[in-house]
């Protein structure tokens, strides 16, 4: 008969073993949750959204006519035996085969996908696709064919809008929201590349916000295949929502690396709506230069940090209206805030013609609140944007060394050498100390500098009287603003020995 304390341990053994199992079993549940979650965000197929979204997807093939080039010689070696019988032969203007003869033209194809976004026939593509083009036509996943008509195009961002016409309504797709995609998130790209007819790639967003060489930039990057042919295409997120038009691609070979650039559907839709109505865009203007804030310049103007835009020069239009100077720094537009000046040439051009809009501008240590009206960049743009002023009493040209820079008052002699307006003052740069801040900033010989701490110079004294007065302010940079080439920008030179 066990004792009572051999029973004692068998009840602790048993216990044991049910902790132990249920230990396991818990375990086994949370590790199957987890897988759980984990196949919920990873798709196991995008066979039905690629379904679902590809008949509004169709792939273009545009046909241009183009002169064929008949009016030279073959190109032979040079030294060949045959060559001066070629050139007899297609110079002598008796001859059918010479330069006389009629020129035949010929036609080139271009292939490019693109989307329909209603169902009474417009589509979206890449302006690249289309350019030039004498016939568009659109081929739907379903086989049929039409001829495309071309409603706008906006070359700034690579976009343009299309019209079919037929009876029945057409498959379409909604656009997204592009800012509410994140990187990582997955995509669907979908369009014609290489002229081989409907294809899908699947990849995440690598990155968002990217800027390649336009104003209005603001490409979403994925490693989704992109190639040739997938311009004009769309991006789609996995609710079926258009959120970039497929554009770019970086690659040394010309195929995908996994290097492609979306154009956002939060900048499309906003040309593909002013395309709609007025066939061409309508674009906010403010009216002035600016450029990117650096850490020095912040300083040297005592912002917080590097943020905003700078002002650097103020045309004659909106802004010149509403009071903004040069050196001011915009921080906010139209109730948003402002990190850099790409942002804000996206911000007004998307805000629409003649609105009124708050804009927050750092003037003298503080914020100053101003009310803008925009004007119309495309109108702006074919005008003149400023006047000559009057002419101004001359300093004597004498050079001056400060802050390893030589520098003359501008006279008129400078004026025509430079080809500056005759209104203009400041000091020119002859020559930069290799050794010098001025130097490490770009600073070149010919350089114009016409303000130092945001007010007007020219003369060596004003300029000294800047910088001190900038170092009795605790200043670490005096903020100097140059004119190359007629393009204004400002720099911050130190101030410490």
């Amino acid at each position: 008969m066990p004792s009572t304390v051999a029973i004692a341990r068998q009840r602790d053994s048993a216990g044991l073993i049910r902790l132990v199992k249920l230990t396991a079993l818990a375990l086994v549940l949370t590790l199957a949750q987890v897988t759980l979650l984990a196949a919920q965000d990873r798709p196991e197929s995008f066979a039905d959204l690629a379904e679902r979204v590809s008949p509004a997807v169709v792939n273009i093939t545009t046909t241009t006519t183009v002169a064929a080039r008949l009016d030279g010689a073959p190109q032979l070696p040079e030294g060949s035996p045959f060559e001066d019988f070629f050139r007899d032969f297609f110079d002598d203007p008796n001859n059918p085969g010479g330069p006389n003869r009629p020129q035949r033209p010929r036609q080139g194809q271009a292939l490019g996908s693109g989307f329909v976004i209603s169902p009474d026939g417009y589509l979206v593509t890449n302006n690249h696709v289309i350019e030039g083009a004498d016939e568009i036509m659109i081929e739907f996943f379903s086989g049929l064919e039409l001829e495309a008509e071309l409603v706008g195009t906006d070359p700034a961002t690579d976009i343009a809008l299309l019209k079919v016409d037929h009876s029945e309504d057409l498959p379409f797709v909604p656009f997204g929201d592009a800012e509410a995609a994140r990187v990582g998130d997955w995509v669907l790209a979908v369009g014609n590349p290489l002229g081989q007819g409907f294809s899908v790639s699947a990849g995440i967003i690598s990155a968002r916000g990217r800027a390649l060489q336009g104003n209005y930039d603001d490409y979403i990057q994925t490693d989704a295949a992109i190639n040739r042919g997938n311009s004009g295409g769309p991006l789609f997120n996995m609710d079926g929502e258009v959120i970039g038009v497929n554009t770019a691609i970086l690659s040394p070979t010309g195929g995908s690396i996994g290097i492609g650039f979306a154009m956002s559907s939060n900048v499309v839709t906003g040309v593909v709506d002013q395309l709609r109505e007025f066939g061409s865009t309508r674009r906010g203007w403010l009216g002035v230069r600016i450029q990117n804030m650096t850490d020095e310049m912040a300083e040297a103007i005592g912002l917080d940090e590097a943020r905003g835009a700078m002002v650097t020069e103020v045309m004659d239009g909106p802004s010149l209206e509403a009071g903004i100077v040069a050196g001011d720094v915009i921080l906010e537009f139209d109730g948003r805030n402002v990190a850099d000046s790409n942002m804000l040439v996206r911000r007004v051009a998307e805000a629409g013609v003649g609105r009124a809009v708050d804009v927050v501008v750092f003037r003298d240590g503080a914020p100053v609140t101003l009310s803008v009206t925009l004007g119309q960049r495309e109108l702006a743009e074919t005008a003149s944007m400023a006047a000559p002023g009057a002419p101004a009493p001359e300093p004597e040209p004498e050079p001056s060394s400060y802050m390893g820079l030589e520098l003359a008052p501008l006279n008129d002699a400078l004026r025509v050498e430079l080809d500056l307006p005759s209104g203009l003052r400041g000091l020119v740069v002859g020559s930069v100390n290799p050794d010098s801040d001025a130097a490490a900033k770009g600073i070149l010989p010919g350089d114009l500098i016409t303000e130092a701490n945001q007010q007007p110079v020219s003369s060596v004294a004003e300029l000294r009287e800047r910088a001190e007065a900038a170092r009795d302010a605790g200043r670490k940079s005096l903020l100097v603003l140059l004119r190359r080439g007629g393009d204004p920008r400002f720099v911050a030179l130190s101030l410490e020995e």
